[in-house]
């Protein structure tokens, strides 16, 4: 949350000069161009962000405008990667791990310094790995002003074309709100569990609480990489059929079994949609799951005990309908993007004096609640975020894969292990240390 906040209040751009939008672009998009919708849309988005800010620049009711959570946390709480910024900047560029480089760059952009753009566009442009390259574009479009819209627009004839069409659209969120895409071809595979499997870019701030007098907080900001490393890396899963009241985020984490095997974890959401334009939906979806709660911190450890649970979590946002992609003779989702929060824990023991890349690893952090008797008094962290996903081409062929993702999860969220619909054991979502994927 907190690197969208950058450069957001009145007081910071007053400070600063934020640049001409004139210099930054040949031809900004005007709001005497956009539709009546699209201005709607952004002027909403631009009283939501000033709430978001500082409640004295706000008309109206506080209680409706300035009672965000995580603003609160993130203005009090010390940050727990005590990496310098010259460690910062050297590691965003160098490290040999791409989800460190990564990790390094969103850190440093959180920090919110005047050249985080700058590190950013070298590391879109040089990193040998196209998700550090798409993720670094994100965090572009995080920051914002006419500076994010001019480098954004430096990647828009990128070859590889993935990294051109999310420019694209990051540019054209900033301008108007919404989304662009380019004008691919896309293929839908028959006989599959769901109709679409799109990859999650998710990026959030989890707040740990440090203390039982509720006065000392921690911070740590994960990018991309590292969340889907400690917690799973994510597709949204929807069919066309339900997906206006149900959907399954389906996520697997990589290294964390030692026989090699995904460990599988999915979640069933059901909510509400707003169907009320033809090109999208509005969402607030809430999903409630039974889980074995690892008490050490660490998923699949169960050294410390477990406890079986029901974990919450909530996300909301938008998706967004291409007519050109067919899925049973209605318009495919292309993209959606929204916020999510939760509760989680995390094993401050386990991370006190070690380096990021020995917590940044599989598993180390676990989902929690508040409602259960022993799971309760452990949860410390509250989560944060923001999330984005589009249907990507996977193989090179020039055409956009609308369900081609390997995803391990029936229509319920039951571990299905060879993607033939049937659950492997009914009533399982998730695979723990007494199960395996087989």
């Amino acid at each position: 949350m907190a690197i969208d906040l950058c450069n957001k209040s009145p007081a910071s751009l007053a400070e600063r000069d934020p640049g001409s939008w004139g210099d930054a672009v040949g031809g900004p998009a005007l709001l005497d161009d956009l539709g009546a919708e699209q201005r709607d849309a952004l002027n909403f988005a631009y009283r939501t962000t000033l709430s978001n800010v500082d409640p004295r620049f706000v008309a109206g009711d506080p209680a409706a405008w300035a009672s965000d959570f995580g603003y609160a946390l993130d203005r009090v709480a010390i940050r727990l990667d005590n990496r310098t910024n010259d460690e910062l900047r050297d590691q965003a560029l160098n490290h040999p791990d791409p989800a460190m480089r990564e990790q390094a760059l969103y850190e440093y952009a959180d920090r919110d310094h005047d050249d985080a753009i700058e590190l950013l566009v070298q590391a879109a442009r040089d990193d040998r790995n196209r998700e550090v390259r798409w993720d670094a574009l994100w965090a572009i479009e995080k920051l914002g002003g006419p500076r994010a819209v001019a480098a954004l627009r430096g990647f828009r004839a990128d070859a590889d074309p993935e990294i051109a069409e999310w420019a694209g659209l990051f540019d054209s969120e900033l301008q108007t709100g919404d989304p662009a895409f380019d004008g691919r071809s896309g293929r839908f595979t028959p006989g599959r569990t769901f109709d679409e499997t799109i990859y999650l870019l998710i990026h959030c701030d989890l707040y740990v609480r440090l203390d039982d007098t509720n006065t000392h907080w921690g911070k740590i900001s994960l990018a991309p990489q590292g969340l889907a490393r400690i917690y799973g890396q994510a597709h949204a899963c929807p069919n066309v059929t339900t997906r206006e009241r149900q959907l399954v985020i389906a996520k697997t984490i990589s290294g964390l079994h030692r026989d090699g095997s995904p460990h599988c974890d999915n979640y069933l959401f059901r909510g509400f949609t707003d169907r009320t334009r033809r090109d999208r939906g509005n969402f607030f979806f809430e999903s409630l799951v039974p889980r074995t709660f690892f008490k050490s911190g660490r998923a699949d450890d169960p050294s410390a005990g477990t406890r079986q649970a029901n974990i919450g979590f909530a996300r909301y946002g938008t998706w967004h309908l291409d007519p050109k992609f067919q899925v049973h003779d209605e318009a495919a989702i292309r993209y959606v993007r929204g916020r999510f929060q939760g509760w989680g824990y995390v094993n401050l023991s386990r991370i006190a004096g070690r380096s990021l890349e020995e917590v940044l690893t599989p598993g180390n952090g676990v989902l929690s609640t508040l409602h259960d008797p022993e799971v309760g008094p452990m949860t410390n962290a509250f989560i944060l975020g923001t999330f984005k996903g589009k249907l990507n081409d996977w193989d090179g062929d020039g055409v956009i894969d609308l369900n081609s993702r390997d995803v391990y999860s029936t229509v319920n969220g039951e571990i299905d292990s060879d993607q033939d619909g049937v659950a492997d054991q009914q009533g399982l979502t998730c695979c723990d240390h007494t199960t395996r994927f087989v």
